[in-house]
């Protein structure tokens, strides 16, 4: 992916470099190489800013508080920070998807500290919003996640 990504910088094209630097980021942390994905998304996010292509920026930060939690269960208030981020950044661009990977993160980290009706409260409404698609991972994950809090 990283060969990829510089075969396109070498040819001048810096199109759609945050949304790859995320899935890089995404296969850093599955190989529980924090560092590296942190410094990917910290990339992604510079981009962002410097080049106004933010259809990926939520999921820029919800994949950040990823990471920092997977690094270390000490990072839940920074890691809190980026989802609340991304929801709020999905929100508003009315990234339904988005919207929902970030509220499952909070609602999982809730869950975690106790607070399960306030993740149910934020989790619940997302999930009615959507009328189809209801076999996609992300749905089915959040249809348990909601199971698990209302027990």
């Amino acid at each position: 992916m990283c060969e990829g990504m510089a075969a396109c910088r070498t040819m001048g094209s810096e199109a759609d470099r945050p949304y790859f630097l995320a899935l890089v980021a995404e296969a850093y942390g599955r190989g529980r190489r924090y560092d590296e994905g942190l410094a990917r998304l910290e990339e992604a996010l510079a981009l962002v800013g410097q080049s106004e292509e933010r259809y990926w920026e939520a999921e820029i930060h919800r994949l950040h508080g990823e990471l920092l939690l997977a690094r270390s269960a000490e990072h839940q208030v920074e890691a809190e920070t980026c989802w609340r981020k991304a929801f709020a950044v999905a929100g508003l661009q009315g990234a339904k998807s988005l919207e929902l990977r970030a509220a499952m993160s909070l609602s999982r980290l809730w869950q975690q500290q106790g607070k399960r009706a306030e993740a149910r409260e934020l989790l619940a409404p997302i999930y009615d919003w959507f009328t189809e698609g209801f076999d996609t991972a992300d749905l089915q994950e959040a249809r348990a996640l909601l199971e698990e809090l209302a027990g």
